[in-house]
């Protein structure tokens, strides 16, 4: 499985990093009673980051794992992941 991600893997994880630091600036600023507006702010921030790591994984997964499962015949099991999927990013 390690194999197959390399390129996207490293992108993804850089950008977690990122996301690490602005979690670990929020915690810094709750802690100090920065004002409520600028914390908000930098939560969005934080929730736009992650919702663009998540397509990055889901377009990683699609072009990879799920490609490979129609090809091999298991089909439904494709489509039943990508449903599952298009469930958990609605909620």
């Amino acid at each position: 499985m390690g194999h197959a991600h390399g390129k996207g893997t490293e992108k993804i994880v850089r950008r977690l990093k990122i996301i690490e630091g602005q979690i670990r600036g929020l915690q810094e600023m709750i802690a100090k009673d920065t004002y409520c507006v600028d914390v908000i702010t930098q939560t969005s921030a934080v929730k736009q980051g992650l919702s663009n790591v998540e397509n990055m994984i889901l377009e990683n997964h699609l072009s990879t794992c799920v490609v490979k499962q129609i090809q091999s015949g298991d089909s439904k099991k494709a489509v039943g992941e990508v449903l599952k999927v298009y469930k958990l990013k609605r909620k």
